[in-house]
């Protein structure tokens, strides 16, 4: 049987921090871990404002004291003054995966002109990988998921079939997806049998 895996799940942002508006990122990410996993999980979330030292001591509390293999992070990634999403990010990070925030820019492209201004980044810290995902849901589900032709075919490949490997290779749970949604991508050495 699979292990359990728990992620943790911030959404970063002043106004709805302060209840000005409803947190969409949060449900977003549940919704689409809640398709996309088949072996078991629980996240932990947290909703908080855009402040680079809370962000760090959140991430830094997920990863040592809760034990969080995946972190998640939505919002505060663009240009503006308060968006210090990435800074606090790097400065908690062990390793950078530069690849992880280049691919969604190269997914988002594909909407919207302005991905261009997006900095998310992703590190790893001990046995977490911490990944900066975009603000809107529409937008989170097309970098985890990636693009589909007309024909619902695969065209473009999301960032989330690298990181059940990644996760493998720092010592976390195996963790399986329905391909369907987003086929998890191993080596043929790393793949276990399926469970029953």
């Amino acid at each position: 049987m699979s292990d359990e895996i728990t992620i943790g799940l911030v959404s970063i942002s002043d106004r709805a921090s302060d209840g000005t508006y409803e947190d969409q990122g949060i449900p977003a990410l549940q919704d689409w871990l809640a398709k996309a996993l088949t072996s078991p999980w629980r996240a932990v979330t947290r909703l908080i404002p855009d402040e680079r030292p809370m962000i760090e001591r959140t991430l830094v509390d997920l990863a040592d004291t809760v034990g969080c293999s995946l972190i998640l992070t939505t919002g505060g990634t663009g240009p503006a003054v308060r968006d210090v999403t990435p800074e606090a990010t790097l400065a908690v990070g062990e390793k950078e995966m530069p690849g992880f925030g280049e691919e969604m820019r190269r997914i988002s492209l594909n909407f919207v002109p302005t991905a261009i201004l997006s900095r998310q980044v992703a590190v790893i810290r001990g046995k977490s990988l911490i990944v900066n995902l975009p603000g809107q849901p529409k937008s989170i589900r097309e970098t985890l998921e990636g693009l589909r032709a007309a024909d619902g075919s695969v065209a473009h490949v999301g960032i989330f079939a690298a990181i059940p490997y990644c996760i493998d290779l720092i010592g976390g749970p195996y963790v399986e997806t329905d391909e369907a949604v987003i086929k998890a991508f191993r080596p043929k050495n790393a793949i276990r049998p399926k469970q029953g």
